[in-house]
């Protein structure tokens, strides 16, 4: 129809491109995609390193998933949402059973950021109070509630936002002071006590819930000790609020678990969002799910939220057959072994670059944070501002050598698709060996 050329030129002329300046776009014209490879219109290959936004898990074209969009398609493509159909009764019922605890019954929307959303209405609804508890290094979807409650730099130009969101400060052991001289656990205990006297000030009695992500994401995957979470969920207890779980970008065993907050399993949680994994990016779909005793409320109270295209048909057929391939191909359990290789792998690049402060992660959700001096901690870019020379050259390096990863400030998101093999981690680990050799070069002794 196009060609490569005729792609990116009429895209940059008649559509428009999120969160940049339009004239600085310069897309590559993506073609197809086969397991964790993609390929553009020229036929370049690009080995997935972040599973697209951290959403395509199963890999790309996986033929099970294929398959079932394409006989729901045949038979029925939508019906509105007040209607029903066996698809969406089976992916009800999945979603019920491998998330934790008490949570049962789940509302479908489009993607995370409804899911969001929904989740803040949902806890104001049920608990007749307003404030929404949020961490400032976080995200949670690009709407204008989402955007409000996220604590990432995308929400300042929409600012004020919605009313009734409360800042809390970050378990980020590598940058934030109340770590200096202490423990990990020792910080986050203080972290914690910080955050209960916020809730003291805001007033209990006013506050709906804690809204947190089950594993930390696009911000920088920093993640605490079991202290934090455990006394999160205390003081969810003390004071009778809800804790509201972000799994949309943690979920469907990104960090070897099925969801983030498993790495918690005493924390107790009343809403879970999830996405991004859910049909692994096949089809768009979010979802909100419920313990069992706020959806028991909603039985008798009417449920203030829809849209159009919740529980569309192709998302929930997409659902119930990538939670089978979850299952069936023993990926969650993958994710855990394959993200020791990769995590050994990004430990031995940091004994070799200098400018690697920090790896973190777990599973295959790992993070590079770059600085400029290791003993300063100094940012190879700055948070909250524009990309530096040094990481924009780097990102372009990456994806010239056939890397297609998610770059961001001072950090190299490392988080491939579940499917990925040993020897394609050994694939990624070279390229990003070789951009880091001349990232070395900013390193400041």
């Amino acid at each position: 129809m196009f060609t490569p050329a005729e792609i990116v030129e009429k895209s940059k002329e008649f559509t428009l491109v999120s969160w940049s300046p339009q004239g600085v776009w310069n897309p590559i014209p993506i073609e197809r995609g086969e397991g964790v490879y993609v390929y553009d219109a020229n036929g370049k290959r690009y080995l997935d390193w972040s599973s697209q936004l951290v959403n395509v898990n199963i890999g790309h074209s996986h033929p099970h998933v294929v398959k079932a969009i394409q006989e729901q398609a045949a038979k029925l493509c939508y019906v509105e949402p007040s209607s029903t159909t066996a698809p969406r009764a089976r992916l009800g019922e999945l979603v019920a059973e491998v998330t934790p605890g008490k949570l049962s019954k789940t509302l479908f929307c489009n993607g995370g950021t409804d899911g969001i959303e929904n989740a803040i209405k949902v806890a104001r609804l049920f608990t007749g109070r307003q404030k929404i508890l949020t961490r400032h290094r976080s995200y949670h979807g690009g709407t204008f509630a989402a955007s409000s409650a996220g604590g990432d730099p995308r929400r300042l130009a929409i600012e004020p936002g919605i009313p009734g969101i409360v800042r809390l400060p970050d378990p980020y052991a590598y940058r934030s002071p109340a770590y200096r001289g202490r423990t990990a656990e020792e910080g986050d205990a203080i972290i914690a006590d910080m955050i209960e006297e916020i809730v003291q000030m805001e007033g209990p009695e006013y506050c709906a819930a804690f809204l947190l992500e089950g594993y930390s994401g696009t911000s920088g995957i920093m993640q605490p000790t079991a202290v934090f979470w455990n006394r999160i969920h205390e003081i969810c207890k003390k004071y009778n609020i809800l804790l509201i779980v972000d799994e949309v970008m943690s979920g469907f065993g990104r960090t070897g678990e099925w969801f983030g907050i498993d790495h918690y399993p005493d924390v107790e949680v009343d809403i879970m969002v999830m996405a991004k994994g859910i049909t692994s990016g096949y089809v768009p779909l979010g979802a909100t799910v419920v313990s069992e005793e706020i959806a028991h409320h909603f039985d008798k109270n009417t449920l203030w939220a829809g849209l159009t295209y919740s529980s569309h048909t192709l998302a929930m057929a997409a659902g119930v057959a990538t939670i089978e391939v979850y299952r069936d191909e023993n990926l969650i359990d993958r994710a855990r072994d394959m993200g020791k290789v990769l995590r050994k792998g990004l430990m031995d690049l940091a004994e070799k670059h200098p400018v690697i402060g920090e790896v973190r992660g777990t599973g295959l959700h790992h993070v590079m944070e770059i600085v400029k001096n290791r003993e300063t901690r100094e940012p190879m870019s700055e948070f909250n501002k524009p990309m530096s020379d040094a990481m924009k050259q780097t990102a372009k390096m990456l994806k010239d050598n056939g890397l297609s990863t998610f770059v961001r400030w001072n950090m190299i998101f490392n988080c491939p698709p579940l499917i990925i093999t040993e020897a394609q981690i050994q694939e990624g680990l070279q390229i990003l060996d070789m951009a880091l050799d001349k990232l070395d070069a900013y390193y400041e002794d």
